[in-house]
């Protein structure tokens, strides 16, 4: 098992910047391809951001790139994602997840998920 919990969340204006923090416990975390995901009212869940068990390899979707970062610390069990210059259209909950396995796993297959934290942002 392994256990995530996201914390960073809040309101911010757009043009602003966000950091969302994931804390992990359990198994060994750094044998696990971590990520975020986000569901905004009424829409499906969706990929936003992964990074793979060593730091070397990432992937975003399409319209976040240039604009968030993901990296972790394999030391403190930590995955973040720095979110700049967020949208309106960047309001969301978004879930910290995680996969034993590749960045491509975590993408189509997480297996673990924390309780989402709410990020929005104002017009």
């Amino acid at each position: 098992q392994v256990q995530l919990v996201e914390s960073g969340g809040g309101l911010v204006q757009a043009g602003g910047s966000l950091r969302l923090s994931c804390a992990a416990s359990g198994r060994t975390f750094s044998s696990y391809a971590m990520g975020w995901f986000r569901q905004a009212p009424g829409k499906e869940r969706e990929f936003v951001a992964a990074i793979s068990w060593s730091g070397g390899s990432t992937s975003y979707t399409d319209s976040v790139k240039g604009r968030f970062t993901i990296s972790r610390d394999n030391a403190k069990n930590t995955v973040s994602l720095q979110m700049n210059s967020l949208k309106p259209e960047d309001t969301a909950v978004y879930y910290c997840a995680a996969a034993p396995g590749n960045v491509l796993l975590l993408r189509t297959s997480p297996v673990y998920w924390g309780q989402g934290t709410q990020v929005t942002v104002s017009s």
